[in-house]
């Protein structure tokens, strides 16, 4: 069926929480654990942040640890902070305000940081569901799987098209039934057959189906209700043996409804009250639950030649007012041929949007939930093989029997239009991986992995054995998932992906960041608050802003630990005099500590020394012409903070 004959030949002148909100198990409360100082990071982030002191690091950590325990206001509002700095982030960050906004029902501005994160990552599946933009011949290669697809043995030399199940059997449109021809192809008028289910899964018994429902003009397309006791179909403006033009003398379609007798015949035929003499109605869908139908319509909205509308179904069967599915369905062109699964994906055909050529099939993934949350929406061209450079339309699934039908006029057919069938592929994805710590890459046994859905709502969870490793077998394609993973006195962390279309295991490793560890004599706090260096400016010794936001941490532990002292310790690569690098090493270690003491920590908790560059940690010695060869991120390591702890609860530092 060529684009022109969809239009003429049926008279369609229309010339997309649980939300998870696991929050770690609070340890129970032991004498062991009372005498030892853990320490939590996220809670020192927190009161250096309060106090005024932020960087990017500090926020996004501290952003971070709100919005995995699905505390979204508080992520919101230290997100908002984080973005209000204008540094350059990782866009999964705006991807998460926006999320934490919405979540608060600030619409607006979560919108503008969903459009700055697709604008930021084009590729991402949420951007585009987001925008509605896509690169289509790439994504319909993407889309493309390999399966076989067959022409029904039921099929003819003449026109057949849009499959429906009802029981055991299979509804289609056709021109074989003889009769009166239609002048535009010489081919008679569309009636309506069934083809039964047969023991081999073919079918076969071609028969009309009840002469209430099929006239001497055109049928097609049909949908029934759950209970199978209604059947909603296609058919010209021919009612009570009247046949009706509009004023410019088209004979237009309408959709009309009939109910099952308890003889098992489709009695009381009437059209639906939405019909028009001036504009068509066509090819009717219905919900799994029975609540909304979807039906093909030129009426007055219409965005194009023609688009999707939605209705309501009242309880008492009555429908209500048509409402247009707008622009993320719709375009200029035609929308048409809507179909949706027992999933809640809306399936449709459209020469509207960039596909291979005349019809595509396209596919907008959860449209149900989507639509009712008032979600962004992504339009999916589902590929080849259902779509080729001719007319793909009338997509009908079954998931639960995997049966799955379209109409096609591509060359190797029987007839103008043929039906093909082809069986829902299995495609179940692997996702494993192991857990590590990031600083020792040791494994971390007893680790929590969650295997979440797009929305945050758990479907699986393991915690890791000796070789702490995970894995998560049969999951769908084409889907977006999150795992997140948990361990105790370790930071939450959360990786988001979507499986592939075509089947393969997927690796996704995690190294969690320490959040929580045991302070004793000896350790180095610059080490355990990430502060690799305080920074002065060149060749001075007065705290910079920014070394503020890191000696903010080192304050905050101090006043969580009020008998704890520590030695403050600053050190220079070999480049310059060793002399002068000592006394300008230990004048910064000296300032440091009178930062602290001006805070209001007591003198006597605070010792502070500058080494210079006699304690290297590499082999990046200076020549006695005061030459190296290391590279400038080998000496990096040599310029470096330290802020030792030499005493805690009575007890001291060896080497102190």
């Amino acid at each position: 069926m060529k684009t022109h004959k969809i239009i003429c030949i049926l008279a369609l002148s229309f010339v997309f929480s649980m939300g998870y909100a696991q929050k770690g198990k609070v340890r129970q409360a032991s004498k062991e654990y009372d005498n030892l100082a853990y320490l939590k990071t996220s809670e020192i982030l927190l009161e250096v942040a309060e106090n005024g002191y932020k960087s990017v690091d500090l926020l996004q950590k501290l952003a971070n640890s709100f919005y995995f325990n699905n505390q979204m206001k508080e992520a919101a509002k230290w997100y908002g902070e984080l973005m209000a700095m204008n540094e350059d982030v990782d866009s999964e960050y705006y991807f998460r305000y926006a999320q934490s906004l919405k979540s608060i029902e600030n619409y607006t501005e979560s919108d503008k940081w969903m459009r700055k994160f697709a604008e930021s990552d084009r590729g991402d599946l949420r951007g585009r569901a987001f925008t509605s933009t896509v690169d289509y011949l790439s994504m319909i290669d993407e889309a493309s799987r390999e399966f076989d697809i067959v022409n029904l043995n039921i099929n003819s030399e003449v026109s057949d098209f849009g499959t429906t199940q009802y029981k055991d059997q299979l509804i289609f449109a056709s021109s074989r039934g003889g009769g009166k021809k239609y002048a535009w192809n010489e081919q008679p008028y569309l009636d309506l057959f069934s083809a039964e289910k047969q023991e081999d899964g073919t079918y076969g018994n071609v028969e009309k189906l009840d002469s209430d429902i099929n006239t001497k003009f055109h049928e097609s397309t049909v949908a029934f209700t759950p209970d199978d006791n209604v059947i909603y179909f296609t058919r010209n403006n021919y009612y009570n043996k009247k046949y009706k033009n509009s004023e410019d003398g088209t004979n237009r379609l309408k959709v009309f409804r009939a109910i099952l007798d308890e003889d098992g015949d489709w009695d009381d035929v009437e059209p639906v009250h939405f019909n028009s003499d001036e504009y068509s109605v066509a090819h009717p869908t219905i919900n799994v639950e029975g609540t909304k139908m979807y039906f093909a319509s030129d009426m007055p909205g219409t965005l194009g030649k023609s688009d999707i509308f939605e209705v309501d179904i009242n309880e008492d069967g009555t429908l209500g007012e048509p409402v247009n599915l707008g622009p993320s369905v719709n375009t200029e062109g035609h929308e048409t041929f809507p179909f949706i699964n027992s999933e809640g994906d809306l399936y449709f055909s459209s020469n509207g949007f960039s596909g291979l050529g005349g019809l595509d099939v396209f596919v907008i993934r959860d449209f149900k939930n989507k639509r009712e949350l008032n979600q962004p929406m992504a339009l999916e061209n589902v590929g080849r093989p259902i779509n080729s450079p001719m007319d793909d339309f009338g997509y009908y699934e079954n998931i639960g029997t995997k049966e799955g039908f379209f109409t096609s006029n591509r060359d190797g057919g029987k007839g103008d239009d043929d039906i093909y069938s082809f069986i829902i592929p299995d495609c179940e994805q692997v996702v494993e991986g192991v857990v590590k710590d990031q600083d020792t890459q040791e494994l971390l046994p007893g680790a929590k992995v969650t295997l979440l859905d797009a929305d945050g709502n758990p479907l699986s969870q393991q915690v890791v054995g000796a070789d702490a490793s995970y894995k998560f077998e049969e999951l769908e394609c084409e889907k977006e998932y999150l795992i997140r993973v948990e361990l105790d006195q370790f930071a939450t962390d959360e990786k988001r992906f979507t499986t592939p279309k075509k089947k393969q295991d997927l690796v996704i490793e995690f190294d969690l960041e320490r959040d929580e560890v045991v302070l004793e004599p000896c350790a180095d706090l610059a080490k355990i608050l990430d502060i690799p260096i305080i920074y002065f400016d060149f060749d001075k010794s007065n705290i910079r802003r920014d070394a503020e936001v890191e000696l903010q941490k080192v304050l905050a532990v101090l006043n969580k630990y009020p008998t704890m002292t520590i030695d403050v310790r600053s050190h220079t690569d070999c480049r310059g005099p060793a002399a002068y690098n000592e006394k300008l090493s230990n004048r910064r270690a000296q300032s440091t500590r009178q930062y602290l003491i001006d805070k209001g920590v007591s003198a006597e908790r605070l010792t502070a020394k500058g080494f210079g560059e006699s304690r290297l940690v590499n082999d990046c010695g200076c020549e006695p012409s005061n030459e190296s060869s290391c590279s400038e991120e080998e000496h990096q390591l040599n310029r470096r903070s330290e802020f030792i702890v030499t005493s805690i609860n009575g007890e001291k530092c060896p080497e102190n």
